[in-house]
């Protein structure tokens, strides 16, 4: 550096940013292409660091408190600039203000639904959005993944930048904690707490992100999935069908008309099988010993008179076809059949028909 240089050219003697904004993550010091003179008072004030970069390699960084460029404080600086014996002369270098102070409310949510594999549904795609608080922890990670060399890096750059990296982190963590869908939508809270654990070790190892709290105001599933969930719930609510068909019976006489009458029917149905069994018992009763087709639900003659139209013939109604069965239960035969497949409603099936007993189906009701 000739004479006249050092004469025209200001050296930096102080560095310090003292701009109070609170919405700004980095800040990258103008130097206007001065130099740093040896010796220089760095000011770092509370909830800041500096970290140096020389030549694009990162170097000493800074907490809180005054400090003087010298050689023994900036070791790193000097191994990158080869002073091996201190320096004198000035020097450059870029120079990062990072905000280390805790921002909070920072929204995020998925632009589109996210795929989960659930117990219950199957594959199910959600879609959720809340919110989550963060510090930097390690200013030349978030540097280098995050802010880059801007000048000034602000929280609404930041929350475009991560938006997506936090939605693929969130993701990849409900995955592995394997919860439930019921339980995701019934448990925001705990679960923001429960995934915690699993997001912050993925943001400080990527991004030098500490996230101090994660908050899950919402999730929702496809419609299908919400009707399913619907249905749940109303079965649950209706406990014992018996009661059920019962008050729909009652309910049914109480509005009384032709519609009326069609919504009886399952409820009269089944009231009728039911006195018609205690009959059937009474009668049973009297039978000659060892007449095996008179007591046995099963048998072809019980099979014929399912069958029949209700006649005074009583003995008839004790054995139900599944399509009759359906009509009890106010669901499809598709329904009733998938149940005697699945082992839960028994039946015996004669030739390709299937017959259920009274007794079978009661049983099936209780539970």
């Amino acid at each position: 550096m000739n004479l006249m240089n050092i004469i025209t050219k200001q050296l930096i003697e102080i560095i310090e940013w003292t701009d109070d904004s609170r919405d700004t993550l980095s800040y990258r010091w103008p130097d206007d292409d001065k130099e740093i003179k040896n010796g220089a008072q760095l000011i770092v004030r509370e909830s800041q660091q500096v970290q140096f970069v020389s030549a694009g390699q990162y170097a000493d960084l800074f907490g809180p408190g005054k400090h003087t460029l010298a050689t023994q404080n900036i070791p790193v600086l000097s191994t990158i600039q080869g002073w091996k014996y201190g320096f004198n002369s000035p020097f450059k270098c870029d120079v990062y203000f990072i905000n280390t102070r805790l921002f909070t409310g920072n929204k995020w949510g998925t632009s589109n639904p996210v795929m989960v594999r659930d117990k219950d549904f199957g594959a199910v795609r959600l879609r959720a959005f809340g919110t989550y608080d963060f510090r930097i922890v390690e200013p030349a990670k978030f540097l280098k993944e995050v802010a880059g060399t801007d000048q000034n890096f602000r929280i609404d750059e930041f929350a475009d930048t991560m938006r997506s990296r936090i939605i693929s982190v969130f993701t990849e963590s409900l995955a592995r904690a394997q919860v439930p869908v019921l339980d995701v939508a019934q448990r925001y809270g705990e679960l923001g707490d429960a995934l915690l654990p699993l997001i912050n070790p993925a943001m400080t190892d990527k991004y030098g992100l500490e996230i101090t709290s994660f908050v899950l105001e919402n999730v929702s599933v496809p419609p299908e999935v919400e009707q399913a969930i619907d249905k749940r719930s109303s079965m649950t609510a209706i406990g014992n069908l018996n009661d059920y068909v019962k008050y729909q019976m009652g309910q049914a006489m109480a509005n009384g008309g032709e519609g009326a009458a069609a919504a009886a029917m399952p409820a009269t149905m089944a009231m009728g099988f039911g006195m018609a069994q205690e009959m059937m018992k009474s009668m049973q009763g009297g039978a000659p010993a060892g007449h095996d087709s008179a007591t046995d639900p099963f048998s072809p003659a019980a099979a014929q008179a399912a069958q029949a139209p209700a006649t005074p013939a009583a003995a008839g109604l004790q054995v139900l076809t599944p399509a009759q069965a359906a009509q009890v239960l106010g669901v499809s035969e598709a329904d009733v059949l998938s149940e005697i497949q699945a082992g839960h409603l028994k039946a015996r099936q004669i030739g390709s028909q299937w017959r259920i007993a009274q007794s079978a189906l009661d049983e099936f009701l209780r539970g």
